[in-house]
């Protein structure tokens, strides 16, 4: 059997710094329980990941293999993942006052979000180091994918989601051959439901940043959008703001490529945008703290900013405060509003999530927080279609 060209080397807690050997299931830290981040040898990874070699390399999230962490050939699942198109929205740009506007559009991934990216990765390793059944709480489109890439290796997926979900996920989970339990509650009283599974059932838990590879998928955006801009990176990178791995894998993205000498120490400004109805990484901005209180009362449309706390809230809050960037509230309006201002001027159908994008882009161009010269990326986190039913009384 092949082997892959992974550099990985071990695991690193992302809080107290202790290490722990790759190959073996886990979850977060032992120490202090806090998310474990993949490690590589750079210096290896940097000899065969050239901008030379990637000309002729598959148009997948794989192309980057040197600093993913699959080990063997047989476990990479495929079913199309990343490799999404960067646009660059001329007319939309010129509409707001910011020509230089670019979207990068994960609609078009594998389940029509760009939870394919990390959950192919943390299924194909999960099923590389010998898990037997899975689990995830989600608001819709982590489960989706989940259940996708559990379906191309065989093992049974349990996903527990909000009741009020839309039902196209549960329906697009069913139909994946998940198990799928309703929760009267939000995702963290999913995630309460899934630990008692595991501990009943000993299923792995792939919850975000609760396992070390989701992150290693989503990272992939931050190197396709060094490499689709050339090698240099945009100065705003603004994006939607759930559980927020994201945010935490390309801001490591960035770190690891400037290790191997692919780009320089220059950084955008990273945005996070969250609902007005779910905000806990914006107040703890705000409030110059660490880490993100629970969110009471949780309420948006967006269903993937409906994440009262998460358990990365100190990576994602690093990544805006190194970078200079900032993080903001948007209302459940103005994401329904921006999204046909979006679609009417660039052809891309946004999620909810991925209009919020183009509305705080909007306010931070307002406050002069944005410059009308800069380069500014979006990330459309998912497809308008998937949200039917808040189209359904627009016509």
């Amino acid at each position: 059997m092949a082997r892959t060209k992974s550099t990985l080397t071990h695991l690193e807690c992302g809080m107290c710094g202790k290490r722990y050997a790759a190959d073996q299931l886990l979850n977060l830290c032992g120490d202090c329980g806090k998310p474990l981040l993949a490690r590589y040898d750079l210096g290896a990874a940097a000899l065969t990941l050239t901008k030379e070699a990637l000309r002729t390399r598959e148009p997948s999230l794989w192309r980057y293999e040197e600093v993913l962490p699959v080990q063997n050939d047989w476990a990479m699942l495929r079913l199309g993942e990343g490799w999404t198109p960067l646009h660059h929205a001329r007319r939309l740009g010129e509409q707001i006052g910011c020509p230089q506007t670019y979207i990068k559009d994960e609609g078009l991934n594998v389940t029509a979000s760009f939870k394919a990216r990390g959950l192919a990765m943390a299924v194909s390793r999960a099923y590389e180091l010998g898990a037997r059944e899975l689990a995830i709480p989600s608001a819709g489109n982590a489960a989706c994918a989940m259940s996708a890439y559990a379906a191309v290796a065989g093992l049974p997926a349990h996903v527990y989601m909000p009741k009020d979900v839309p039902s196209l996920f549960q329906v697009e989970c069913c139909e994946l051959g998940a198990n799928v339990t309703l929760v009267d509650g939000l995702i963290n009283d999913c995630g309460v439901k899934v630990r008692e599974g595991v501990a009943a059932h000993g299923w792995f838990d792939v919850s975000t940043l609760k396992e070390p590879y989701r992150v290693e998928g989503k990272k992939t955006m931050g190197y396709e959008l060094a490499e689709q801009m050339g090698w240099e990176l945009p100065d705003v990178i603004i994006y939607p703001t759930g559980g927020g791995t994201g945010m935490v894998g390309m801001w490591k993205a960035f770190d690891e490529m400037e290790k191997m000498g692919l780009i320089g120490s220059k950084r955008p400004r990273m945005v996070t945008v969250q609902s007005s109805g779910c905000a806990p990484i914006v107040r703890a901005f705000e409030q110059g703290v660490e880490h993100a209180e629970l969110w009471q009362g949780a309420k948006t449309v967006a269903d993937g900013l409906r994440v009262p706390i998460a358990i990365g809230d100190f990576l994602i809050l690093r990544a805006i405060r190194q970078s200079g960037g900032v993080a903001l509230t948007v209302t459940d309006e103005e994401m329904l509003r921006y999204a046909r201002v979006m679609g009417a001027a660039s052809g891309v159908f946004p999620a909810p999530e991925g209009a919020a994008t183009l509305a705080a882009q909007v306010h931070l161009l307002e406050q002069k927080w944005i410059k009308p010269g800069e380069r500014v990326v979006l990330f459309n986190t998912g497809s308008g279609l998937k949200y039917a039913h808040l189209w359904a009384n627009v016509l």
